[in-house]
């Protein structure tokens, strides 16, 4: 049964007060829901409030022609952790989904990651661990001979040498260059610390034991931790009652951007974001795949998710007519956008840790979360972090 969002909330009286809730959780995504999901668990009265007209955050999805599309970008859930795997499929059952994205070239079609598959396509006349090896060598040697000796100064010169300049060249420059919206040599070194080779035939883009999407969708999870728990959507937290919390709850859970919780009082974080064109196909079948990226200037998004196969397999795929694709734009963060991604670079990072400074100076308040955190995380650690969180 779909959760019922906006329940009314009732205030009773106890001792001439209003009765206040054990947790105000602000934010609905994966942090939250889990969290309140455990609170309840052990006795807790949760509310939890969202400024979005939907629970879920950004893994939510919406049903379009029958298929669940991921509406805020794709979401594959992996992890070797069966304590965590073991958790979510106790709330709804995943499927079987392997994530195995390819790469489009000016035409010519790659496998991802880095493996034999695309060894073999990018020089044909590699068909063994050994001879793509000796490929790679040759090549990063070149880079590292025209470097002299230095230290690569930027993420071009750091990526030639760690994967040489086919690689570079086919499947990394110009994709980086759309994601950061940068020439590579203006990038920083950093960025890239390994580019990791595979020499097995094996395109499965994690190397976790676990891996699958909801059947049903990320909001059959969602909705599922938050069975009993009261939620209200459409509620801005710093525009609403609720930004005088203590009135309405013992402890805060905030999992919204930490430097609006303080105002900007040390300045604003930078964020990177993404944004969508989405549009229905009428095809059953696409491009053959979930994620297909784009690694060439030639086209302006960097990647296109065929949503159907996250989660339809064989002849699944064909019993449903239509087919909904996206277009991923990398997008220059400006205000007012959804914030996804944290900046890791010098000056974010030491303005990240002055605001984590201050978090802990917040009594009965947690921080979790990707935005509240101010750190980039897969799913599965972000459940692994709430679970282990002692005396909820």
């Amino acid at each position: 049964m779909p959760l019922p969002h906006n329940i009314p909330v009732t205030f009773k009286e106890r001792n001439t007060c209003y009765m206040k809730y054990d947790y105000l959780v602000v934010g609905s995504g994966l942090y939250g829901a889990i969290f309140a999901h455990e609170a309840k668990a052990h006795g807790k009265s949760v509310l939890v409030v969202d400024k979005r007209p939907n629970i879920a955050g950004n893994i939510y999805t919406e049903n379009i022609e029958g298929i669940n599309v991921h509406k805020y970008g794709a979401h594959i859930f992996h992890t070797s952790n069966k304590k965590v795997w073991d958790f979510v499929n106790s709330i709804v059952e995943f499927n079987r989904y392997t994530n195995c994205p390819m790469a489009s070239y000016k035409g010519e079609l790659y496998n991802l990651p880095f493996n034999m598959n695309t060894f073999n396509r990018m020089w044909p006349e590699v068909h063994t661990p050994a001879e793509a090896q000796a490929k790679i060598d040759e090549q990063k040697a070149e880079a590292e001979a025209v470097l002299g000796g230095r230290d690569p100064q930027n993420l071009e010169e750091q990526a030639l040498c760690l994967v040489g300049k086919d690689i570079f060249y086919k499947l990394i420059k110009e994709y980086t260059e759309k994601q950061w919206g940068r020439d590579c040599k203006d990038l920083p070194a950093f960025i890239i610390k390994r580019l990791p080779v595979r020499m097995i035939f094996d395109n499965n883009y994690f190397n976790d034991r676990y891996q699958g999407i909801p059947i049903g969708g990320y909001n059959k999870l969602i909705e599922g931790l938050l069975e009993g728990v009261d939620c209200k959507t459409g509620v801005d937290f710093f525009k609403s009652e609720y930004k005088e919390w203590k009135k309405y709850a013992d402890k805060l859970v905030y999992t919204g951007a930490v430097d609006e919780y303080f105002d900007y009082k040390l300045g604003k974080l930078d964020w990177r974001t993404v944004s969508f064109k989405t549009r229905v196909e009428d095809t059953p079948n696409f491009q053959g795949n979930a994620v297909v990226n784009y690694t060439s200037h030639n086209e302006p998004y960097t990647r296109i998710i065929e949503h159907k196969h996250f989660e339809m397999f064989g002849q699944e795929v064909y019993d449903c007519p239509k087919t909904v694709v996206s277009e991923e734009y990398s997008t220059e963060y400006k205000e007012g956008m959804e914030p996804y991604y944290p900046v890791n670079d010098d000056r974010n990072n030491a303005l990240a840790d002055e605001y984590h400074k201050l978090t802990e100076t917040e009594e009965n308040v947690i921080f979790g979360g990707r935005l509240g955190q101010y750190k980039y995380f897969d799913m599965a650690p972000v459940i692994e972090q709430v679970l282990n969180i002692k005396n909820i």
